[in-house]
């Protein structure tokens, strides 16, 4: 049973796990788009300068791993049997996260309670334009603000979100399932050594 969040000052959260479902919130998305990921969902990992994302459906895995400390990232992917790594450099990690960069956040009177916790709306906008929709409670901080590039300026921890494709003609709504704020095992950062094919 969610425990309900009464007024009391934030936390500074440096290590905890998020479960979001994910869902598709487009209805000129393809039957084989909403097949693949019907039941899918995204957890993710905080462990201090460490972050971990894996977003897992019936046909596919793919996980990033983030170490902010030496700006670095590693992405897997799963593909029925095949298996690929990438390594992301800081340079590389910029420029994936470009259409990040300089995202604002406009917070609205609007709330909605998600695990007990209370969220405020707030409105994104990114350089080109595109605006989405994240609630957020003020009463989680993360210390790592980078754990997901997007949210680096936003003042809380955001339990609910939209973003859309890189082509901008998809939707995906991420809503929280399940927050863990016990420790991390290390392990989960560990890196493969083998069985990846490097891309």
């Amino acid at each position: 049973m969610p425990r309900l969040a009464v007024a009391q000052n934030a936390r500074v959260v440096s290590e905890c796990t998020i479960v979001y479902n994910l869902s598709l919130e487009d209805g000129s998305a393809s039957p084989q788009m909403v097949q693949s990921l019907n039941g899918a969902t995204k957890v993710v990992y905080i462990k201090g300068a460490k972050s971990r994302s894996d977003l897992i459906s019936s046909n596919y895995s793919f996980t990033i791993l983030n170490n902010n400390k030496t700006d670095t990232s590693v992405i897997l992917r799963e593909i029925g049997n095949a298996k690929y790594i990438s390594y992301l450099d800081a340079n590389k990690r910029l420029e994936k996260n470009k259409r990040f960069e300089g995202v604002t956040f406009t917070t609205s009177n609007e709330k909605k309670t998600i695990l007990g916790y209370e969220c405020l709306k707030a409105v994104a906008k990114l350089s080109d334009g595109t605006l989405y929709n994240v609630f957020y409670t003020p009463l989680l901080i993360p210390s790592n603000k980078e754990y997901e590039y997007q949210f680096r300026n936003l003042p809380g921890l955001a339990l609910e979100y939209e973003t859309g494709s890189e082509d901008g003609k998809t939707t995906y709504k991420f809503t929280a399932t399940k927050i863990n704020l016990m420790p991390v095992k290390a392990a989960m950062f560990d890196i493969p050594t083998s069985g990846y094919r490097i891309l």
